[in-house]
């Protein structure tokens, strides 16, 4: 049966990557995928529990002897609510953030930031882009900043070939810029939750590194982007919308206070990061409550918050759950912990290790690979290897569109093709990886 799931899996990342030769949508491909995986692996466990087999890629079997005296289908069916649950606080956090951008977009508070920069050179937007994106990660998070990158390029690039080239460059920096800070990508927060790394520590160690990551494909990339842009891409806006200064200024600010201020909500509540993106969403829906009296009944009609969310695209966010259900399934079955282990039994290095969690992460979900790295090793806080494994773990997923929270988002977002992506962006990404993996080793030797 393992076979059996690991072959869907296989055929469904398939089926996403030919998304334009198939004609299939995407989300349709990942949610086909990930719900035959988990039906396949939880039909196949209620065959054998009875019997009292005990899998031995079943990850809940010490669940299953602290629960003795319960039926065993509850064990199972709260390993899938347990998944289910993460994905789920990933999935709010998402439509959060979009609708948060969509209500600062309808509002246009990004007008201001885009009528600022002046650059209309390819490869001087390249940088500016590029260098914003980086430091936004550091502060939010890979996927907010991806989420707000794309809408601001869909005001200032009209050509779809070159905008995707932004994205594309996006991604790899918003997974550069979060792999630095604690708070900026899931992996290097999981490594301080389970006190690995320090906040300092992290800071002085993957700076560097993480520059390199993004540098390198930033100027390979500013090299071959050539020309000038062109016109601005022309207003969707509603032609009565009558926006002021003051909402514009006023949407922006508490927009940009509002997503900043989820991980700070996180850090001092200890609730989930959701959490925090949610009560931003009801503070901000409350303000545009509030000063819509202040608006004609046109430009009411178009940037209420019920408009707002016909807005946000929901077949990114399905497909964002496929996808997680499908990787989940593996991870349930113990799949990417034995995947992991087996890496520590064949490589020669840990350092070797560590680069080869970061790569099989554009694969897969780098959550489970990172958990497995934990349990493998009993070494110190702030050993070397941990912080290798952070940036690893936090940038190697560029090298897929699919292998990240902000290529996944990217892809939904601009609907980049898999097979686009890994021609035109993956190599520059890898090149990037690897420049910065030897930064950080290099640092580590000389210090």
């Amino acid at each position: 049966m393992l076979t059996v799931i690991i072959t869907i899996f296989v055929l469904g990342y398939l089926a996403i990557a030919l998304e334009h030769k198939l004609h299939i949508n995407k989300a349709a491909s990942a949610l086909v995928t990930g719900v035959v995986c988990w039906a396949l692996y939880l039909l196949n466990l209620k065959q054998l529990l009875p019997a009292g087999i005990i899998p031995h890629w079943f990850e809940e079997e010490a669940v299953l002897e602290q629960v003795s005296n319960v039926p065993l289908h509850f064990a199972i069916e709260a390993q899938h609510l347990h998944l289910t649950g993460e994905i789920a606080s990933i999935l709010f956090f998402l439509m959060g953030a979009m609708t948060i951008v969509e209500l600062v977009d309808a509002h246009e508070g990004f007008a201001i930031v885009t009528s600022r920069i002046n650059a209309r050179k390819k490869s001087s937007l390249l940088w500016i882009v590029g260098l914003l994106t980086f430091f936004m990660s550091a502060v939010l998070d890979n996927l907010t900043t991806t989420i707000v990158m794309v809408s601001l390029l869909r005001k200032l690039v009209a050509d779809k070939e070159d905008r995707l080239r932004f994205v594309g460059l996006v991604v790899i920096a918003a997974n550069a810029g979060g792999a630095w800070t604690v708070i900026g990508d899931v992996t290097t927060t999981m490594l301080w939750i389970k006190h690995k790394i320090g906040t300092l520590e992290v800071m002085e160690s993957l700076f560097l590194g993480s520059v390199t990551c993004l540098l390198v494909p930033l100027i390979g990339m500013s090299y071959h982007m050539k020309g000038d842009l062109g016109a601005l891409p022309k207003s969707e806006e509603h032609p009565d919308k009558n926006i002021q200064p003051w909402h514009q200024w006023l949407m922006l600010t508490l927009g940009l206070v509002a997503l900043i201020s989820v991980p700070v909500f996180k850090t001092v509540t200890h609730l989930p990061p959701y959490m925090g993106m949610m009560l931003s969403l009801g503070i901000l829906w409350v303000v545009a409550e509030l000063i819509s009296h202040t608006m004609d009944d046109a430009t009411r009609s178009s940037t209420g918050v019920l408009a707002v969310l016909q807005k946000v695209d929901m077949s990114s966010i399905l497909f964002f759950l496929g996808i997680l259900l499908a990787v989940g399934s593996l991870g349930a079955m113990g799949t990417l912990r034995q995947a992991a282990m087996s890496l520590d039994q064949i490589l020669p290095s840990r350092e070797i290790v560590a680069l080869a969690i970061g790569l099989v992460s554009a694969v897969v979900d780098n959550v489970p690979l990172v958990a497995a790295g934990i349990e493998m090793y009993d070494i110190p806080m702030n050993d070397e290897f941990w912080m290798l494994l952070a940036y690893c773990a936090g940038t190697g997923g560029s090298c897929l569109i699919i292998g990240s929270a902000a290529g996944v988002a990217a892809m939904g977002l601009e609907h980049i093709d898999f097979i686009w992506y890994l021609r035109r962006i993956a190599p520059w990404a890898l090149a990037g990886y690897l420049a910065g993996a030897v930064v950080v080793l290099i640092q580590q030797n000389l210090l």
